[in-house]
C-alpha cells in the first residue's frame, strides 16, 4: 500500500512458531485435499508431485506448507486494515519441540497466531 505522497514502504516480518503435530495422518490428508482441489494452481504432473512429496515426508512440514495461506499472516497484526502482502515465504522444517525461550516467553499467551507462500 502506499502513503499519499506515492512513496510505498515495506516492513518484513519474521515469525517462529513451533507446533505439535497430533496426527500425521490427518495433516497429510488435508494437504492432499488441498493439492487436488481445482483452485490450487497445479498441472496433473505437478499434482502427483507434490501428492508424493507430502506422502513421503513422516515429518509433516511438507503437508504443513499446503495448508498455511500468505493471508494468514495478516492475523498476527490486529486493528489495522492499511496493509497488504505483498511477498510471504515459509520454511517449515522439523524441530525437536519447544525450545527453553519459547517456554519463558508467554508475552503472547492467548492469541491464536499463524503465517506464508507456497514455494515449491
Amino acid at each position: 500500500m502506499s502513503d499519499v505522497s506515492g512513496t510505498e514502504r515495506y516492513l518484513r516480518l519474521t515469525v517462529e512458531l513451533t507446533v505439535e503435530v497430533q496426527d500425521i495422518a490427518a495433516l497429510q490428508a488435508a494437504a492432499l485435499k488441498e493439492i487436488s482441489h481445482p483452485d490450487a494452481d497445479l498441472d496433473d504432473d505437478e499434482r502427483k508431485e507434490q501428492a508424493e512429496l507430502v506422502s513421503a515426508d513422516d515429518t509433516g512440514a511438507t503437508a504443513l506448507q499446503w495448508l498455511i495461506e500468505p493471508d494468514h499472516v495478516l492475523g498476527l497484526i490486529e486493528h489495522v486494515d492499511q496493509i497488504e502482502p505483498r511477498e510471504a515465504v515459509l520454511g517449515v522444517e522439523p524441530s525437536d519441540g519447544p525450545s527453553d525461550e519459547d517456554e519463558d516467553d508467554d508475552d503472547h499467551a492467548g492469541h491464536d497466531h499463524a503465517g506464508h507462500d507456497h514455494r515449491h
